[in-house]
């Protein structure tokens, strides 16, 4: 009995030597999941798969993509939202799966700053506008004069309903005083395919499919909607100078279900950032059309509810309702 205390306090030791070290693993210490709403091989997923084997390296741990389709991004972000905030579950998501899906989706749910803590932005895809050359529309504020004084008549295409294509061409209008009739489309391939044979007069969409349209003299280019002149992109007027405030981007940010560690959080928005660096990550994000941003914890937060504020502001004017 005389060694009970002493083998007591031994175990007590033990058991505080084997708990110490599962709480204090440094983060991270297993295999990272990167969600994503959209399929195998597509933009996003690419892009997916570029900011996983980016942290996946600077970690020293294996990152992996799961792709999580269906329901305009409600199956992705459903099971991220349910996911232990602990930073090994994380998404890409788009901007329209943030912003629009929980206006337009009476199942979605998820809210993206209720539910979800942002790590930081990717990467921004300016939206582009174009014409067929024989419609005569060669500038912005020539399609906005006929428009205008032609109310109803000029036919503005983008890719699909609620797109962001389609609040692009909502904020135009807005923006502008242009009587737009709208035409969503099944995809982009049809979209292009209309402007190009002169069903509509003009097409919005990202730049990456109608950049190439463009130097090839089959569509105009009347202005892209981003808030300064980027790389590929010289020689296109932008939007804003035409229709101040007219600045669109589709986009793509980091999220972690909320409630993640502000550390881990900082861990890999700075991860995140030294990839975005990289010139041959710079390079494949510009060969899908979009052109990285970096930024701060904090910076990338108020950048997802401006955007939300914004395309909620545009979902609004339309009068558009939850199906």
């Amino acid at each position: 009995m005389k060694h009970l205390p002493r083998l007591l306090a031994a175990m007590a030791t033990l058991a505080l030597a084997c708990a110490i070290p599962a709480q204090a693993q440094p983060y991270p210490s297993k295999m990272i999941r990167v969600y994503v709403s959209s399929a195998p091989g597509s933009a996003p997923d690419i892009m997916a798969r570029l900011i996983a084997d980016a942290l996946g390296k600077g970690f020293g741990q294996t990152a992996i993509v799961e792709n999580k389709v269906g329901a305009g991004g409600i199956v992705v972000m459903s099971a991220l939202k349910a996911a232990p905030p602990d930073g090994y579950t994380i998404g890409l998501v788009q901007a329209a799966v943030a912003t629009v899906t929980p206006l337009t989706y009476k199942a979605a749910t998820f809210e993206i700053e209720r539910d979800f803590d942002t790590i930081g932005t990717v990467g921004v895809t300016p939206m582009l506008y174009t014409a067929n050359p024989k419609s005569g529309i060669k500038t912005l504020a020539e399609a906005i004069a006929l428009a205008k004084s032609q109310p109803d008549t000029v036919m503005a295409g983008n890719p699909t309903r609620t797109s962001i294509p389609h609040l692009a061409n909502a904020l135009l209008a807005d923006k502008s005083g242009a009587v737009l009739r709208h035409v969503p489309f099944s995809g982009t391939p049809q979209g292009i395919q209309s402007v190009l044979a002169g069903d509509i007069q003009m097409y919005t969409d990202g730049v990456t499919p109608l950049i190439p349209l463009v130097k090839g003299g089959k569509l105009n280019a009347l202005a892209v909607a981003a808030d300064t002149v980027l790389p590929g992109l010289e020689g296109i007027p932008l939007a804003k100078d035409t229709v101040p405030g007219l600045v669109v981007y589709g986009w793509f940010t980091l999220h972690a279900p909320k409630g993640t560690p502000r550390d881990v959080l900082q861990r890999l928005n700075t991860e995140l950032n030294e990839a975005l660096k990289r010139p041959e990550v710079v390079a494949r994000l510009h060969s899908l059309g979009t052109y990285p941003r970096i930024s701060t914890l904090d910076e990338s937060a108020s950048f997802v509810r401006q955007q939300k504020a914004l395309f909620g502001g545009v979902v609004k004017s339309m009068g558009l309702q939850p199906e």
